[in-house]
């Protein structure tokens, strides 16, 4: 697949609900491999910050293969399944990249 488009980058945190820190984080992890197999993920990151808050970090090809990574059945469970173990909302970014990336024409690279 060839896209003209620029990367786009997918970044929030996420708030354990006391108590779900193990299991949020387990579900974290688990999309890890599976999303930087995905066409199109350039990187794809887990963080845990010292509050205990989870920062993601996402860069994909293009808006269409993160269209295409969200509508898999691993993300749609994931995101049902989601607000069980969340104190409030995700705080999530999206945005064009308007910085040069690299690997922009590359799947799977970079993670």
């Amino acid at each position: 697949m060839t896209s003209t488009s620029a990367p786009v980058s997918l970044y929030g945190f996420l708030t354990p609900k006391a108590g779900h820190a193990d299991v949020l984080r387990k579900l974290l992890l688990d999309l890890v491999a599976p999303s930087r197999g995905h066409e199109g993920s350039l990187q794809y990151h887990i963080h845990e910050q010292e509050d205990g808050r989870f920062f993601l970090y996402e860069v994909w090809r293009s808006q269409e293969d993160l269209n295409r990574h969200n509508a898999t059945p691993l993300l749609r469970e994931f995101m049902a399944e989601l607000p069980e173990h969340l104190d409030g909302d995700v705080e999530a970014y999206f945005g064009a990249m308007i910085s040069t990336y690299p690997a922009a024409s590359g799947g799977g690279q970079g993670n």
